[in-house]
């Protein structure tokens, strides 16, 4: 059995929202569908990461939904969280795995055939492929890969590694995350469609019952 859940990502970004709110809107996603929790700060000097990351990971107690911190290793043993989010500039995922144990849920950024081998090669826990679309979130260099570049990457690590749980990021919405699972993704990362939305509660259900939804279709 996978050691993750990625159902649904919900991504707590510090430089797309209050940062005084992560926490509780962490909390919030959590109790209503999130199987995995990111924390993502570009910004915020090291110490005040610190101090969000245990203040998220406190707001979670409870919920059994784990906390990843993207990038910063250092930040996640520093918050005893329960991993981190490398990209492909990076600490390589055997280095990280080295530092933060085998109990410590890794995952990486796939963005072309060369991420997807070394993420089947590797020992992380899952892989996010993306960007899938546009999106406002962040500033991507790369172009999308799209629904097809989903479903060539998704093929190509599940002919290594099938039992690698692979999510979709980047673009992904109500309407665009049954087309990701379709695709070949097990779950979607999300900011905007959960977190900018009315309410984020009820954004957060219905994106999870329509990954489950879509999952089913697919027979996954």
């Amino acid at each position: 059995m996978p050691k993750v859940d990625y159902r649904l990502n919900a991504l707590v970004d510090a430089d797309n929202l209050d940062p005084a709110r992560l926490a509780a809107l962490a909390r919030t996603a959590a109790e209503n569908g999130a199987t995995l929790i990111q924390y993502r700060d570009k910004t915020a000097p090291t110490r005040v990461m610190v101090e969000r990351a245990r203040a998220i990971h406190a707001a979670l107690a409870g919920t059994g939904v784990p906390l990843v911190v993207n990038d910063r290793i250092d930040v996640a043993l520093a918050a005893d969280v329960e991993g981190v989010h490398l990209g492909r500039e990076d600490m390589l995922c055997e280095d990280a795995r080295r530092l933060l144990g085998p109990g410590a849920i890794i995952g990486l950024t796939v963005k072309n055939d060369g991420d997807a081998d070394a993420a089947a090669q590797s020992s992380a826990d899952y892989a996010c492929i993306g960007g899938v679309f546009a999106t406002i979130s962040k500033t991507n260099p790369d172009a999308p890969v799209g629904l097809a570049g989903l479903s060539a990457l998704s093929t190509r690590i599940r002919a290594m590694r099938p039992d690698l749980p692979i999510g979709a990021i980047a673009g992904i919405d109500l309407q665009t995350a049954p087309q990701a699972i379709s695709a070949g993704a097990d779950g979607v990362a999300v900011i905007s469609a959960i977190f900018r939305a009315a309410d984020p509660a009820q954004a957060t259900r219905e994106l999870r019952n329509a990954v489950d939804l879509a999952l089913k279709e697919r027979g996954a």
